[in-house]
């Protein structure tokens, strides 16, 4: 019998959870760890939408990668995710910054779906941990990375266009901005991440580095297929699915 503890164990196997940044929380944040788990889903956020196709799949286990609760709450009420996941039966696990930095995690994951070749992780002192992944690419330029970066990710990106061909690319998913500084300072090409701000940009521009803000979904949400599979090859026994999520995110042109 495969129970949430089960994949707990697993996930920190390959995540460690001591490894989380202050202030995240990570691990089985809503559930019985003796549960069985028959079916379980993987998601990128467990919203309403998930919650309810987790249910019509019968799934006893949702892991995410961002948590369900990030600080303490007062009250849980009809409407809030965590009730709905205890009411409809539901466990969840959530491995974030773990995940983040984890081999073969998210930055991992990123950094391969763009080809980045000798990858090595990249400490920085916004994070206890190596979140971030600095690797390289066949010579090429700013508005041509940008292109393969879009089609990649599948994503409508926003840039800005170094003075200078790049072969050297760091990459870190989700919010990411508070590592230029020193992504800059160690004199690499360019960055690839999720959020950044009009601020970040501009220090990219005047430090002639080329800065892709690829959106916050799009450069992690590639990782949920990977952990979905992992995890099948883990629990044989159990039918793993990878939920369907599209970004929040609307946008309009003129």
């Amino acid at each position: 019998m495969t129970t949430v503890r089960d994949f707990y164990d697993f996930i920190d196997s390959m995540a460690p959870f001591s490894a989380e940044e202050p202030g995240d929380n990570n691990g089985i944040l809503v559930g019985d760890p003796a549960t069985r788990v028959s079916r379980a889903a993987v998601v990128l956020d467990i919203t309403p939408e998930a919650i309810a196709q987790a249910k019509t799949i019968n799934a006893e286990l949702i892991v995410s990668h961002h948590p369900v609760l990030f600080k303490p709450q007062k009250n849980f009420t009809a409407g809030n995710i965590a009730y709905e996941l205890a009411v409809a039966g539901i466990a969840a696990i959530c491995a974030h910054t773990p995940l983040d930095c984890a081999a073969g995690g998210v930055n991992d994951v990123l950094a391969g779906l763009l080809n980045l070749t000798k990858t090595e992780p990249f400490p920085t002192s916004e994070f206890e941990v190596p979140l971030v992944r600095a690797g390289f690419l066949p010579k090429t330029d700013p508005d041509g990375l940008a292109t393969f970066v879009s089609e990649r990710l599948n994503a409508v990106v926003r840039y800005n266009a170094g003075g200078r061909n790049i072969e050297s690319v760091a990459v870190c998913g989700g919010s990411g901005g508070s590592c230029l500084p020193e992504i800059i300072e160690a004199g690499i090409d360019a960055y690839v991440t999720g959020d950044a701000s009009y601020h970040h940009f501009l220090a990219a521009r005047q430090a002639g580095m080329t800065l892709i803000a690829a959106g916050h979904f799009e450069t992690e949400n590639p990782v949920v297929p990977v952990l979905a599979q992992r995890l099948r090859g883990a629990f044989p026994g159990v039918e793993v699915s990878v939920l369907l999520q599209n970004t929040p995110i609307s946008y309009a042109f003129p």
